[in-house]
């Protein structure tokens, strides 16, 4: 039997007001007065004080990373271009933001040092250099992109991530201060990112005990967050922030699912974001993750969270043949939720079927 020899993120800090370390976290990985490119989410545009806190060093460049919509290749190479044409080589890149801004950076990262164009690299151990260094910063909770061995992208034929052992960063800052006073909405969508992590990885068919012990914590930790709290504190954040951690390690050694394949779809068609992607599919998937789906409810409920629906109302049938494509697409992630027979039991009809009740 061959079992994967899974590549990890390197160096970890955490703790609350940790993220004033980065500076001398940075220091000795500084080469010969190349730069450090900073990419921060958009959200911070404007928030002088929190842009003062990073430390920029010589030829430093921050560059507002606009992730109104999930990262495509086009802007990685766009981004990587640019770069180049003002640096040449750079030190490293550094991520600060959500999972978009820190799929951003890793796949930045890579193109830093390898040929052609992002969608080239899309699908598994394709890139073929090392990255130049990385550092991933989140500032707010759930993807679990701070640890998982993809940089998810949409391209112009897929929505599918770099998966390589050169993708996971070489540090991350995981400070529970940098999450606090994210918007109810959207700290919900994305912490459901991570439930549906665990309920997808729990239930999957390559569970192992090495995800099983990362997803039951993490599981845990979201129930205790958005089901056993009546006000939200900072341990909220801080439970949050580690499960997203043992999330997106839950999944690394094995498999999301339902859910996921068929976000994959939305997003590409419809620009729709991750987390709000995964919210709106997974509020139809009873019967798949029954148990799942109605604890999923009863969080909505308590939190008075607005799911969308009729996102696929007036479709054409090749809109829906394009999301169809792109979520069969996701052969992993079905033969985890479903067993290796899978392509029997999800037919382009019982798909469809499913896309027209969200």
């Amino acid at each position: 039997m061959q079992f994967r020899n899974f590549k990890m993120v390197d160096y970890v800090v955490y703790g609350r007001g940790c993220f004033a370390q980065l500076d001398e976290i940075l220091a000795p990985r500084r080469s010969d007065g190349k730069p450090m490119i900073f990419l921060l989410d958009h959200h911070f545009e404007q928030d002088a004080a929190f842009q003062s806190r990073i430390p920029l060093r010589g030829t430093d460049e921050l560059i507002i990373a606009d992730v109104t919509h999930e990262p495509k290749t086009s802007y990685v190479d766009e981004i990587t271009r640019n770069i180049r044409e003002r640096h040449g080589v750079v030190s490293g890149i550094i991520g600060i933001g959500g999972g978009s801004v820190m799929d951003l950076a890793k796949a930045v990262a890579i193109m830093m040092t390898n040929e052609g164009r992002a969608q080239d690299y899309q699908g598994y151990d394709l890139v073929k250099n090392k990255a130049v260094y990385k550092v991933g910063i989140p500032t707010i909770s759930g993807t679990g992109a701070e640890v998982s061995r993809t940089c998810v992208l949409t391209g112009p034929e897929k929505k599918l991530g770099m998966n390589s052992d050169f993708t996971p960063f070489d540090q991350i800052v995981l400070d529970p201060e940098l999450i606090k006073g994210v918007p109810k909405d959207q700290n919900f969508y994305t912490g459901m990112d991570c439930y549906i992590h665990c309920i997808e990885s729990l239930d999957g068919t390559f569970l192992n005990m090495f995800s099983k012990s990362y997803g039951e914590k993490a599981l845990e930790m979201c129930r205790n967050v958005y089901l056993r709290k009546d006000v939200w504190d900072e341990d909220s954040d801080e439970q949050l922030m580690m499960a997203s951690y043992a999330g997106g390690m839950s999944i690394a050694y094995s498999q999301v699912g339902v859910a996921h394949a068929v976000s994959y779809g939305l997003s590409y068609l419809l620009g729709t974001k991750h987390g709000i992607g995964n919210c709106i599919v997974f509020n139809h998937l009873q019967e798949f993750y029954p148990e799942g789906v109605a604890e999923f409810h009863e969080m909505v409920r308590k939190h008075n969270i607005h799911i969308p629906t009729g996102v696929c109302a007036g479709l054409s049938d090749d809109e829906f043949n394009k999301m169809i494509d792109v979520s069969l697409g996701m052969k992993l992630l079905w033969e985890n939720a479903l067993g290796k027979d899978w392509e029997r039991q999800m037919t382009r009809e019982r798909l469809r079927a499913l896309y027209e009740k969200l």
